[in-house]
């Protein structure tokens, strides 16, 4: 029975993963038998896995098919709002219940940053660690859930803001305050600097798909 739980939390954990990492990407059709030939596991653990996705609204019903959901202007809106509230809580509690340990972790984190900001995608990746740390640091396990479930439907955004041009840089800085202001144990501040670093991170998204969809106009 074990195995069986096992094998069904792999499965969900890896479709997750091929979505958030953009090997599955908004519209693509997840098809039970290639995801169990790619995983190398029986089908049963991956049918029940697309059944969990779905009714986590991570994937849609095209027809009697399952593709990567996507998530219309309104809903990025709505999700930005929850996720900069959440953030910058997490952020003003991390000021207060912080280790010194972990401090020092979000400091090395920056530093990792600073060394990744020519590579939006390895930012990207460095960027949910640091992310994640905060929400850690603020020791209040309801907290992490709901932010874990945030983190979840950002996976069905294609592209990471990070990539606009000039944001990878303004980002990084953007963190070393906020973990200055934890530091400090000033938590106004730290909840006032996450808080707009993610306004920001939203509005360069939205430039961003501006851009393209101004392309997309353009182009035959």
């Amino acid at each position: 029975m074990s195995d069986t739980r096992a094998s069904q939390k792999d499965a969900y954990q890896l479709i997750l993963n091929a979505i958030d990492t953009g090997i599955y990407r908004p519209g693509d059709r997840l098809v039970e038998s290639e995801l169990a030939d790619r995983f190398g596991m029986s089908r049963t653990p991956i049918r029940e896995a697309l059944q969990r996705l779905e009714t986590q609204s991570l994937l849609a019903r095209d027809g009697r098919s399952l593709v990567v959901a996507s998530l219309d202007h309104n809903q990025m809106a709505e999700l930005y709002v929850v996720r900069s509230e959440l953030e910058a809580l997490a952020a003003r509690l991390a000021a207060r219940h912080a280790t010194a340990e972990e401090v020092r972790l979000l400091k090395r984190m920056v530093d990792e940053d600073r060394a990744n900001a020519d590579d939006p995608s390895a930012l990207k990746r460095t960027n949910r660690r640091f992310h994640r740390q905060v929400h850690l640091a603020s020791h209040n396990r309801y907290l992490v859930q709901q932010l874990d479930l945030v983190y979840r439907s950002m996976a069905l955004m294609a592209t990471t803001s990070l990539a606009a041009e000039g944001r990878s840089t303004v980002a990084v800085d953007e963190h070393a305050a906020v973990v200055d202001a934890i530091a400090r144990g000033d938590g106004d501040a730290a909840y006032e600097g996450l808080k707009g670093h993610i306004s920001r991170a939203f509005e360069a998204r939205l430039q961003q798909d501006a851009e393209d969809a101004a392309k997309a106009d353009i182009d035959p």
